[in-house]
């Protein structure tokens, strides 16, 4: 989905009469989260994810075309962690019935 695509869905179910009022929101919205992870703090939606600013520690790999071992600085990242209504919704669990396995004794 692009953004474009996303600032539609987002005013149809939020009821914004404008495409250019829900572009604003959206635009605050990620505006906001930047600044927050920018700062390196987490942002948390309850049953939705969290949002967590995380430092990746500097590495050694090997580049796959010279084969020669090259240094990978440390660098901050940003990650989402996806939160447990989420991903209910995501791998619904079809519920099943008990099967009844009991023998008749004699």
């Amino acid at each position: 989905m692009t953004k474009k695509e996303f600032v539609e869905l987002f005013g149809t179910k939020a009821g914004i009469k404008t495409k250019v009022e829900a572009d604003k929101l959206t635009k605050a919205f990620i505006d906001t989260l930047e600044e927050i992870l920018v700062k390196g703090e987490n942002v948390s939606f309850i049953g939705f994810g969290k949002f967590e600013a995380a430092e990746r520690a500097a590495r050694t790999c090997v580049n796959p075309q010279t084969k020669k071992p090259m240094k990978v600085e440390a660098k901050k990242v940003a990650k989402f962690r996806a939160g447990k209504n989420l991903l209910e919704k995501m791998n619904p669990v079809v519920e099943k019935k008990a099967a009844k396995s009991k023998k008749k004794g004699k």
